[in-house]
């Protein structure tokens, strides 16, 4: 059996929502000192539990509001989750927001170097894919301009370009294959299972069950922050298919 390098172990992620109708700063530091703000419990993930193992394109299912960019928030650690536990063996690159870790008022030439931080790169390791990085985003005649003047299909390719310039041992994709034309989408396709051949494991988040199906071996359904099926990628899929369309 291959080895696990992700483990979700119960998982839960609470946030605590107000009810009240707060317009200011001011007003809201006035009622949290005269503790006159209440908040609702919401559960965006409840007592979730699989593993991923190396080597895998493990795909993620579920309508909007079904906690998937919660979980892998909290499989990158952005987040903390409120109870259980999470393990990953190896060092991880996360695209899970469109422009996380770019500075809008930098040049995309600085981003390059600023992102490749984020990601836990070293300098030297940046300069080294510095020109790859630029081909395969094909933002040649844009790696001087600032990233506040790009679209959102700028971004995705820049941030891809950055997160799969080295191989990192789990790749998290959170709809960004959806940003851009599909040409590019492609060129991703391609590269993401390069990146599996070369050993990486990947979490994929899609609206698309068509590419979820072709690309993932296994998979998980999430239905409002409840893990309802997991398995065979094929299964999963048929499932998700019958039930929600």
């Amino acid at each position: 059996m291959e080895e696990v390098i992700v483990d979700i172990n119960n998982v839960s992620m609470c946030f605590n929502m107000t009810t009240e109708k707060i317009s200011t700063l001011k007003e809201y530091l006035i009622k949290r000192f005269k503790r006159q703000i209440s908040y609702t419990e919401f559960w965006a993930l409840n007592d979730v539990s699989f593993k991923i193992r190396k080597g895998e394109i493990f795909g993620v299912l579920g309508l909007n509001g079904a906690g998937k960019s919660t979980l892998l928030k909290v499989i990158a650690g952005v987040l903390k989750p409120t109870t259980g536990k999470v393990e990953v063996f190896g060092r991880m690159a996360p695209l899970i927001e469109l422009g996380a870790g770019f500075d809008a008022e930098l040049t995309a030439r600085e981003n390059i170097f600023l992102n490749g931080a984020v990601l836990g790169y070293k300098k030297r390791e940046m300069k080294a894919k510095f020109d790859e990085i630029v081909e395969f985003s094909e933002l040649e005649n844009f790696i001087d301009v600032p990233v506040k003047n790009f679209s959102s299909g700028m971004y995705a390719r820049l941030g891809f370009a950055i997160a799969t310039a080295t191989i990192p041992d789990v790749l998290i994709v959170d709809e960004i294959l959806s940003v851009g034309d599909f040409k590019f989408q492609e060129k991703c396709e391609m590269k993401i299972k390069q990146m599996v051949d070369a050993g990486t494991t990947v979490i994929l988040v899609s609206h698309s069950i068509d590419q979820i199906r072709s690309m993932c071996s296994q998979g998980v359904i999430l239905e409002k922050g409840k893990l309802i099926s997991s398995g065979n990628i094929t299964e999963i899929c048929d499932y998700y298919y019958s039930k929600y369309n």
